[in-house]
């Protein structure tokens, strides 16, 4: 469980929420409702008591006019999978997080992808664009990224002049994590996202990091054959739970 606890806690530093409350070995994290990983109640602890912690975090995101949102890792009992389940809250989303050792010696960065270590405006509105992100999310978004304290890498896939895909890396402790590596669909097909991975994962190498790490929806049978080709492994998998009525 220390492995999962440390890339847990690695993950939670490069995707920042805006407010988190600890309570009894969990985190509830706050972002005004924007991405499900930064509002969610997550175990800090291997099997921390679930004792009144449902009804806390849903006091909290009540207040904040948020439903209540569960991640449930392997740190999280089975107690609490048991009385979310009692309590109604359907699976949602399960998601694998993929594990894979950088070389000693890597390829570098093939040219068409660009790296800079802040983010450029031009970077975060292509970025947020290409991920989905709603114009109403925009300012909540950008403020997430630019607060992340640890060193960054902020990639770019250029074809013909234009951005075509994004993507984010996150260096702490030896490990690089790679989040939201993104192509837009008229270029996919390409080798563009095995670019903007091996790139970050170059950045990473290049930068001290042993390993690298990235989180996948189980369902995404395309993403998860590019990550195996590159190295990527099953670490260990999580869901969430959020209320039937949600």
């Amino acid at each position: 469980m220390s492995a999962v606890r440390a890339l847990e806690e690695r993950a939670f530093n490069a995707w920042p929420a805006r407010q988190t409350v600890l309570h009894q070995g969990w985190v509830f994290r706050l972002a005004g409702g924007f991405t499900k990983r930064a509002n969610s109640v997550n175990a800090l602890e291997a099997c921390a008591p679930f004792t009144g912690v449902r009804e806390a975090a849903e006091a909290l995101y009540a207040r904040h006019d948020l439903r209540p949102v569960f991640r449930i890792s392997p740190l999280a009992g089975a107690d609490a999978e048991a009385a979310l389940a009692e309590a109604g809250y359907t699976v949602f989303e399960p998601t694998w997080v993929m594990q894979a050792a950088l070389p000693s010696k890597g390829a570098l960065p093939q040219p068409c992808v660009d790296l800079a270590t802040t983010p450029s405006a031009e970077w975060l509105d292509g970025f947020a664009a290409a991920n989905g992100v709603a114009a109403a999310n925009h300012a909540i978004h950008h403020a997430m990224v630019q607060s992340i304290a640890l060193p960054c890498a902020f990639a770019t896939l250029h074809q013909g002049g234009q951005a075509v895909g994004f993507g984010l890396a996150v260096r702490e402790r030896g490990a690089v994590g790679l989040f939201d590596i993104v192509v837009a669909p008229a270029h996919r097909g390409r080798g563009h996202g095995r670019a903007l991975v091996r790139g970050l994962m170059e950045w990473g190498r290049a930068g001290g990091a042993e390993t690298a790490y990235l989180q996948v929806r189980e369902g995404n049978a395309v993403a998860r054959g590019l990550y195996a080709a590159l190295g990527f492994t099953d670490a260990y998998r999580y869901h969430y739970r959020v209320p039937a009525q949600g």
